[in-house]
């Protein structure tokens, strides 16, 4: 019988199993999709599939640039444990997909999935493998890539736990500029801004935060004629903490990120802008599922 496309699909949606082993399966059981299922399991190929709804809220972040530091991506892959996530074969295929991320023109994670892996295989066949050999349900969640005609540092921090990219829209391309641009991505793993300049400010948020301040200054009791001055004085301290270059800088608390980035200018003699600014954490926005260790124990010796 001869084994169509379409049945080696289906019967890797079905398993999880990577795409030449669905094939080989299909082959073996002369194109009997139940069969061939049965083989995927036998031969320990199918695991993949049968941890699809565990929960992946660790892993790890990676950044990968290129030589002249104008194009990098931000990639994270998530794993069910921190200890998985620490294991070599797990570095290396989420390095792995930086570094194709970085190469490729793909605008999605289903379409990085598709490319072809220096293994010869399409990147979701090398991470079913890796889903087998490793144990756990592995997802690669999300990348950002960052090109520009200026310079882009980056900054990892807690061995992988978050990542930064900046872009730095300048001329001027030495190490003054990026270990600068590497201390504003420092900047915001530890604070999380939630934008770069007051230019940037949703005014929904502006409203919104008004609103509340106002809410909050009438149940003080203060006299309607201060509240909007009240108001404004509040809603300013707030915008220096949510604005990147309104924030202390972490390393000089005298000078804001805006006047370093300004003293910075100065000395290579050009000007300097904050561009873009790209943030992963690992398992951020991801609910993670809340075990009870004993009641897990409980249920295993029932």
């Amino acid at each position: 019988m001869a084994i169509t496309a379409q049945m080696v699909k289906e019967l890797r949606e079905n398993t999880g199993a990577g795409m030449m082993d669905c094939k080989k399966a299909l082959q073996e059981a002369e194109g009997n999709m139940e069969r061939a299922v049965d083989i995927l399991r036998e031969k320990g190929l199918s695991k993949a599939a049968k941890k699809a709804d565990r929960v992946a809220a660790e892993g790890l972040v990676a950044i990968e640039m290129n030589a002249d530091n104008t194009s990098a991506v931000v990639v994270e892959v998530n794993s069910e444990t921190d200890f998985v996530a620490k294991n070599e074969d797990f570095k290396v295929f989420v390095k792995d997909a930086a570094e194709m991320a970085l190469a490729s023109e793909a605008k999605d994670v289903a379409a990085l999935l598709a490319e072809t892996h220096k293994e010869g295989k399409a990147l979701q066949d090398v991470l079913n493998d890796r889903v087998a050999k490793i144990g756990e349900k592995l997802d690669l969640r999300r990348f950002e890539k960052v090109t520009t005609e200026g310079q882009i540092a980056g900054y990892i921090h807690g061995g992988g736990k978050i990542g930064v990219l900046v872009e730095l829209l300048t001329s001027a391309k030495n190490d003054e500029v990026i270990s600068m641009g590497r201390d504003i991505a420092m900047q915001v793993a530890a604070m999380n801004p939630k934008y770069v300049s007051r230019n940037d400010v949703d005014p929904e948020y502006i409203a919104h935060e008004t609103e509340i301040l106002t809410q909050q200054a009438l149940n003080e009791g203060k006299p309607a004629n201060i509240v909007e001055k009240m108001i404004k004085g509040r809603l300013e301290k707030q915008l220096k903490e949510v604005c990147l270059l309104e924030q202390p800088f972490v390393k000089n608390g005298d000078l804001t990120v805006k006047q370093l980035v300004a003293e910075t200018a100065k000395k290579v003699g050009t000007e300097i802008e904050v561009g873009r600014v790209v943030r992963f954490e690992v398992g951020e926005g991801i609910e993670k599922k809340e075990e009870n260790f004993a009641e897990e124990v409980a249920k295993q010796l029932k």
